[in-house]
């Protein structure tokens, strides 16, 4: 069970540093902390490029992972004996 918890651990710090970069990459909608580095002059309102929309799937992709191993550290937690 060591090595299932190692492995889930290494999954989770990886998927917290990706998961950071893709947010970081996405355009800014507009209002909040975006504009305030600059990053609402450039955002275009309602239109989002092919680009856009799959580096939105790819953060929800590696969200469910970076979930997934949280619930699995839970799990292994609550019924290691």
């Amino acid at each position: 069970m060591n090595a299932v918890r190692i492995g889930l651990q290494v999954i989770l710090v990886l998927t917290s540093l990706i998961q950071t970069l893709l947010i970081l990459m996405h355009k800014g909608k507009g209002g909040g902390l975006s504009e305030m580095f600059g990053g609402g002059m450039s955002a275009s309102l309602g239109s989002s490029s092919v680009a856009e929309r799959n580096l939105t799937r790819f953060t929800i992709v590696v969200g469910l992972i970076w979930t997934t191993s949280i619930v699995g550290l839970g799990l292994i937690d609550r019924f290691d004996a």
